[in-house]
């Protein structure tokens, strides 16, 4: 079975094929927040996805994070290690990356089982 949620002009939010769930990149509501609630907001919107795919984050079996800077590495991954579940975390990259969007600290794409 093949599903798409939030169908758009350009891209869904998210595709499910075969058990498998496919975000795309989620960045945060609020792009005047410092990189803690970039991250916090961008988690809480894979969360939000990831449950209307009929999964959650402990199914999660790869991460992509871009970060506009790496010195911000580690206040993401601050952000980050309180938010996955202990001893279900996915594989994971993280880059330095030019945004879509000026204000934009952080993207994060994940894929899950569903």
């Amino acid at each position: 079975m093949f599903q798409r949620i939030d169908i758009g002009p350009r891209m869904s939010e998210a595709t499910i094929y075969n058990g498998v769930v496919y975000l795309s990149g989620q960045i945060a509501d609020d792009p005047s927040a410092g990189i803690k609630g970039q991250v916090e907001q961008t988690l809480a919107s894979i969360d939000e996805l990831l449950g209307r795919a009929g999964s959650d984050k402990s199914k999660i079996l790869r991460a992509e994070v871009f970060l506009v800077d790496l010195n911000d590495f580690a206040a993401m991954n601050e952000v980050w290690e309180r938010w996955v579940t202990p001893g279900q975390t996915p594989a994971r990259v993280t880059v330095q990356a030019k945004l879509a969007h000026p204000d934009w600290k952080v993207e994060i794409v994940v894929t899950a089982a569903v």
